[in-house]
Formats: structure tokens, sequence, C-alpha cells
């Protein structure tokens, strides 16, 4: 998906809680001991940036005050 694309996701209340429920799998995942004592792969790593620059990237916008 193109970060366009999945930026105008975030802004709805669905996108929204789709993200939300895929951090709290990831999370319960990654809890795991058997999870946890495995190195993680450097591609992933690279996507979990990408992913976090992208949240990043939305919050930080300035929010609009006009009212319609």
């Amino acid at each position: 998906m193109r970060p366009e694309r999945q930026q105008q996701n975030w802004r709805s209340e669905a996108g929204s809680r789709a993200w939300l429920s895929g951090l709290i799998v990831a999370m319960q995942h990654a809890e795991r001991p058997e999870i946890r004592r495995e190195p993680v792969a450097p591609e992933i790593l690279a996507e979990l940036r990408a992913h976090l620059a992208l949240t990043t990237a939305y919050r930080s916008s300035p929010i609009s005050t006009l009212r319609h």
C-alpha cells in the first residue's frame, strides 16, 4: 500500500481501530518467551521504522482550526 493511502486510512475511525487491533496482536505475539529469544531480522526493523515514520508524520501535521 502506498504511504499516501495509508495516511488516508488513519483519518477514519475504522482505520484507527484496525491499526490498534494489529498493534495489540503484534504485541501479544512479541511477548511470548520463544519469540523474545529470537533476533529480529533487519528487514523487519526497516519496515517497522518506515511504519513508525508514517504515523509520526501524520501526528505532527498541523491541525486545522477552520470550522466547516
